[in-house]
């Protein structure tokens, strides 16, 4: 027997969630007795389907393969809502700023109400100083962060990130995220586009962040210089 299937109304199916399929189902109304007497699985059925054989009213396949459809559409729903397990749940972050930092916003820039670029300056593991600016949101849809909080490995810049920077080799790279258009070459420096709301983000430690926009340097020794730019997504109406 399958799974209960739970519907949109918050009931359960339990015909579609027992039986396969329509022929299972009138199978069950079917008697030893039946078989004897008619010797004849599809003959049986259509008695059972016409009413002639089984308990109760039966359903017609329409009607069966309808309800189906539903209860696999509810199934799939409550698969898609099943909230994702956080990656920073149940990790000691004791002593770790940043990580307790990213871990405070993991909920709420899952669920899309906070969006966080996180700008980092450290060495990577050739010894070279390197820096970038993080779509927090998108490392946590396209990695698995586990590894970051249990300090396997460094939150560090990537050329994939929405800005790169190697200072001892010169390179650099942007790109675009699903959450944020890059704004290069402008007199205002860098700067990114919220594409949820169009509000500008603006990183110059000189000048406010922008609308609904916060600012915060976290002080750690992970890092050589941690800032968090928060921005509070408002979708235009």
């Amino acid at each position: 027997m399958q799974d209960d299937v739970e519907l949109q109304g918050g009931g359960v199916d339990y015909v579609t969630a027992e039986f396969n399929t329509y022929e299972d189902y009138l199978d069950m109304q079917i008697t030893p007795t039946d078989l004897y007497y008619l010797e004849d699985i599809e003959l049986a059925r259509q008695l059972v389907e016409l009413g002639y054989r089984g308990n109760g009213e039966v359903l017609r396949r329409e009607e069966f393969e309808a309800r189906k459809e539903a209860a696999e559409v509810a199934r799939r729903q409550k698969l898609h809502n099943k909230p994702k397990k956080l990656a920073s749940a149940q990790k000691d972050l004791t002593g770790y700023p940043l990580l307790q930092a990213l871990a405070q916003r993991e909920e709420a820039v899952r669920n899309g109400k906070l969006t966080t670029i996180v700008f980092i300056r450290d060495k990577n593991v050739k010894g070279q100083e390197v820096s970038g600016y993080i779509d927090y949101a998108f490392r946590l849809k396209t990695e698995n962060l586990e590894g970051v909080f249990d300090r396997r490995k460094k939150f560090m810049p990537k050329p994939s990130d929405l800005s790169f920077y190697n200072w001892e080799t010169q390179t650099s790279t942007s790109n675009p995220t699903a959450n944020f258009q890059v704004i290069a070459d402008n007199e205002a420096g860098l700067l990114f586009k919220n594409k949820r709301d169009r509000k500008i983000i603006n990183v110059d430690p000189r000048t406010r962040p922008g609308d609904n926009s916060t600012r915060s340097e976290i002080l750690t020794h992970e890092y050589m210089q941690v800032v968090l730019y928060d921005h509070v997504t408002r979708r235009r109406s």
